[in-house]
């Protein structure tokens, strides 16, 4: 586990293949902030740099183990049930109306398990890659089982909307997912999907996947620092606020 910042609690759930630079560099953006960042090592080995094939490695060290249900289509992985006493404890030690919960890639749909805790109140779905997409009613599941679904959209209502992101031709995140959060969620889930299609203004290749990460690009008015100011701003709204 690794802690650094103060004010509200934001838990980070790191992405495949793991604790990645720019996956650090992300967390330390958000505690700048101004929060306190709860990240969890899940898999990887922290610092090492991203690659292919250590994604690979990762990806498939993630589809054998327990704690990961990455064909689940109604229900989530186990490992979550760890990560809300986690949102619990984040919201005991720093106070505030509640903690953020951010996810990336195969835990990017974690955010909406962990919303079923009401310490949750900033939840972030950063290309939401789970269940992967194998066929299409994979591609438009939640990894969510429907009790859980029934809470979120009750909180979603209520106002805890969810913020998801995505690149517009990311094939581990596919459009179908996030139409389905538009039709369950209504105006409680806020989409920003980078347009990464041929020929882009932003000039964003096809395979561009993870937008707080790897793919964003640092400079003002790029779309994919625009998200980075959102999430940021979606925290400040509901934890500072």
């Amino acid at each position: 586990m690794y802690r650094r910042g103060s004010g509200p609690g934001v838990i980070v759930i790191h992405e495949v293949p793991g604790i990645t630079p720019e996956v650090a560099r992300f967390a330390r953006w958000v505690a700048d902030d101004g929060f306190t960042v709860f990240m969890p090592h899940l898999f990887g080995t922290p610092g090492k740099p991203f690659s292919t094939p250590y994604v690979l490695a990762q990806l498939a060290r993630a589809c054998v183990s327990r704690e990961f249900a990455v064909l689940a289509r109604r229900g989530s992985s186990p490992v979550t049930d760890w990560l809300r006493a986690l949102c619990r404890h984040a919201h005991g030690v720093c106070g505030g109306p509640g903690v953020g919960a951010l996810g990336m890639c195969i835990t990017g749909n974690f955010a909406l398990a962990l919303m079923v805790d009401e310490s949750v109140m900033a939840p972030v779905l950063s290309q939401p890659s789970l269940p992967l997409p194998v066929s299409a009613s994979h591609r438009s599941a939640l990894h969510l089982s429907d009790a859980d679904l029934a809470v979120v959209k009750r909180r979603a209502q209520a106002g805890c909307g969810v913020l998801g992101l995505r690149f517009s031709h990311d094939f581990m995140c596919p459009r179908a997912r996030f139409v389905r959060l538009r039709e369950e969620l209504g105006s409680g889930f806020e989409a920003i999907e980078i347009d990464s299609g041929p020929g882009n203004p932003s000039g964003i290749p096809k395979k561009a996947h993870s937008v707080l990460t790897q793919d964003l690009v640092d400079e003002a008015g790029h779309p994919t620092r625009a998200a980075l100011e959102r999430v940021l701003g979606m925290f400040r709204e509901r934890l500072h606020g």
